[in-house]
C-alpha cells in the first residue's frame, strides 16, 4: 500500500486528492494536508473585496468532504520536507511519512519586497479571503471618502487577470453607488504594455484591455516599478524599453490592491536541490522533480520561466486549465508507477485558458500552448463571460463538495468558450 500525501489544497490540490482516489481505489491511503481547514475559491476573490460575495459563498471547511472519500486531512501548516527521508514535519512537532509527495501550495506572497506595502500595511490584496475581506473593509471606507485608487501589480507578479478584473469591478461597483465621477482610477503594472498579461500578450489583448480601460475612464502606467508605499502615497519609477527610468511618479490614493510577487513557501524552498532560487519546484515534462523521483509537483508552485525579458520583471501565470492538467498528468504518471501499467510519461497541457469578470462582462483567451508562437490565439469579451464566470463559480465549488474527479476546467471553461477540446 503507498501513501499519497498531497501538500495545499486549493484548485489544485483538492482535486488532486480526488482525482487520485478515483484512480487508485481504496488499496492505497491519501492524505491531505493544509494550514486551513478550509477550501477558498480563489477566482471569486475580487468579488468579495466589494462585497458581492461573501466568505461562506465561496470557502467550506474539507474535511467532511473529503473523508466521504476516505481521504485523511491534516489541518496544519509543514514547517519541514525532509525529502532524502521521504518525511514531513508538521507544525505540532509530528511526523508524516509519504511514498509520493504532490507538493501544491501555491506561493509565499512578497509584500516585503516592496517598502510599505501588503494587508498590514499601505495596500490591500485579493489573493487570499482574508485579504479579500480586508480590502472590503477598505472599500468601504472609499465609499465615505471618495478619493483617488490605484489598481495593478508589484515588479515580478505573475499573475496580472486578477488584478484587471479587480479594477474593472471596482469600477463597476462604484457606478452602480454613482461614485465614480469622484474616484479618478490608476492602473500600475510591470507589464511592458496593457495586456500583456506574462504571456506576451494574446491575440489582440493589448488592444482589447486598452480600449476596455479608456472606456472605463483607467489611466495606465507600464514598465512599473513600485519601489515604496507610503500612506497615501505610492512611488512608481517608469522605464523605457531599454530599461532606463523615464519618469518617477508620486501616486496619491485612498484605496490602493496591488498583487505582489511570488516565492516558494518555506518548507519547500528549503529543500535542497528541490527548487530554483524563488523556491519554486524544479520539476521534468512528467511534472516530477528531477532529484526527488517520487516528488511531484503542479500549479503556482512550479517553476516556469518568464515568456520573454523585460525592463521590469514579470512572472509568467499558472492559469486554472493548466493546473487541473498538470494534476491529470501527475495522477496518471503515479498510478503508472504503483500498479505497472504503462509508463509514467504522461504530460500536462501547459495550455492557457481564462474568464476573468469584468463586473458587467468580461474577457476569455486561449493561449495554446502558453509560450508563444501558438497554434491558437484567441481573445474575446462580451456579456457572455461575466455570466459564464458566475456559473462556472457555482459549478466547481458544487462538484468540490461532490468530490467528483472530471477535469472541470476542460468540461465547462472549453464549451463556455466553444472549443470541445484542445489537443494533448
Amino acid at each position: 500500500m503507498a501513501h499519497i500525501v498531497i501538500l495545499g489544497a486549493g484548485i489544485g490540490g483538492l482535486p488532486a486528492a480526488y482525482e487520485a482516489r478515483q484512480a487508485l481505489g481504496n488499496d492505497h491511503r491519501i492524505t491531505v494536508i493544509n494550514a486551513d481547514p478550509y477550501f477558498q475559491f480563489i477566482p471569486s476573490n475580487p468579488w468579495v473585496a466589494v462585497g458581492w460575495r461573501n466568505r461562506d459563498d465561496i470557502s467550506f471547511p474539507m474535511a467532511p468532504y473529503l473523508e466521504r472519500k476516505d481521504i485523511a486531512f491534516i489541518a496544519q501548516t509543514v514547517t519541514a520536507i525532509n525529502a532524502p527521508e521521504n518525511t514531513l514535519e508538521l507544525a505540532d512537532g509530528e511526523q508524516v511519512a509519504y511514498d509520493y509527495l504532490i507538493i501544491t501550495t501555491g506561493a509565499k506572497l512578497m509584500f516585503s519586497e516592496v517598502e510599505g506595502a501588503g494587508p498590514e500595511q499601505n495596500t490591500q490584496s485579493i489573493c487570499t479571503v482574508n485579504h479579500a475581506e480586508k480590502s472590503y473593509e477598505d472599500y468601504q471606507r472609499l465609499l465615505e471618502n471618495p478619493g483617488p485608487v490605484i489598481v495593478g501589480a508589484f515588479g515580478g507578479a505573475s499573475c496580472y487577470g486578477p488584478a484587471y478584473e479587480y479594477v474593472f469591478i471596482l469600477d463597476t461597483a462604484l457606478r452602480k453607488k454613482k461614485l465614480r465621477a469622484k474616484v479618478p482610477i490608476t492602473f500600475v503594472t510591470p507589464e511592458p504594455y496593457i495586456g500583456h498579461l506574462g504571456l506576451g500578450g494574446v491575440a489582440d489583448s493589448k488592444g482589447m484591455l486598452e480600449s476596455e480601460l479608456r472606456a472605463h475612464d483607467v489611466k495606465w502606467i507600464t514598465n512599473a516599478k513600485t519601489t515604496k508605499v507610503e500612506k497615501g502615497i505610492m512611488y512608481v519609477d517608469e522605464y523605457d524599453r531599454s530599461g532606463n527610468v523615464i519618469q518617477q511618479h508620486e501616486l496619491p490614493f485612498n484605496h490602493a490592491m496591488m498583487l505582489p510577487a511570488f516565492k516558494g513557501v518555506d518548507c519547500v524552498a528549503n529543500v535542497p536541490e528541490l527548487c530554483n532560487p524563488r523556491g519554486f519546484v524544479k520539476i521534468d515534462a512528467h511534472q516530477r522533480n528531477p532529484v526527488y523521483r517520487n516528488i511531484f509537483s503542479a500549479g503556482v508552485a512550479v517553476a516556469i520561466p518568464p515568456v520573454e525579458a523585460t525592463p521590469v520583471p514579470v512572472g509568467a501565470p499558472k492559469t486554472g486549465y493548466m493546473i487541473e492538467s498538470m494534476i491529470t498528468a501527475i495522477v496518471h504518471n503515479i498510478h503508472a508507477e504503483i500498479t505497472g501499467e504503462g509508463k509514467p510519461d504522461y504530460q500536462g497541457t501547459w495550455q492557457a485558458i481564462c474568464l476573468a469578470d469584468f463586473g458587467d462582462r468580461g474577457a476569455a483567451f486561449v493561449a495554446q500552448p502558453q509560450m508563444p508562437p501558438r497554434n491558437v490565439n484567441w481573445f474575446a469579451s462580451g456579456k457572455w463571460v461575466h455570466l459564464a464566470k458566475i456559473a462556472f463559480e457555482k459549478y466547481f465549488i458544487r462538484k468540490m463538495k461532490k468530490g467528483t474527479s472530471e477535469p472541470l476546467y476542460e468540461k465547462y471553461v472549453m464549451q463556455a468558450i466553444g472549443i470541445n477540446r484542445l489537443e494533448k
